[in-house]
């Protein structure tokens, strides 16, 4: 199975509510344009896998992912400085993004620490964007690249 984008979200408040786009575009040397981490330089966009979602009965953006995929079950675990390219857009992995018991809170789970361990290993990828030709869009293939 090929991956690809299931789902993007963005949102325009620290811990506002994500709303689902049809496309985004990167912002070179940081995030998503439109979305409140669009001028960080790290930790800019979050990358899940949707097999996450689905083992723990979560819709896309629940664990306020920027971009959504299915195919790459492991992308939490890519090394640093792993590049994605999704669409027009090649992103850097800064490394695993920590699950916290902020996102249970968010989410109003009961047990906040159970609903963090689950997400130990599984909490997605952050990444900044390091280059952009062109917008990602829903039913983009996600390609890792391979350095020479």
């Amino acid at each position: 199975m090929t991956a690809r984008v299931t789902s993007l979200q963005v949102r325009t408040e620290k811990h506002g509510t994500p709303t689902r786009v049809a496309e985004v575009v990167g912002r070179a040397g940081g995030g998503l344009e439109g979305d409140v981490h669009a001028h960080r330089t790290s930790r800019a966009v979050l990358v899940v896998d949707r097999a996450t979602l689905d083992a723990l009965g979560l819709a896309p953006g629940d664990l306020r992912e920027e971009i959504t995929i299915e195919g790459l079950p492991d992308v939490t675990n890519l090394p640093v400085d792993t590049e994605l390219r999704i669409g027009g857009v090649t992103l850097r992995v800064n490394g695993p993004c920590e699950p916290c018991t902020h996102i249970g809170e968010l989410l109003g789970v009961r047990d906040r620490e159970e609903f963090r361990l689950s997400l130990v290993g599984r909490r997605g990828a952050l990444c900044t964007v390091s280059a952009v030709s062109g917008p990602i869009r829903v039913g983009d293939a996600v390609e890792l690249l391979v350095r020479a």
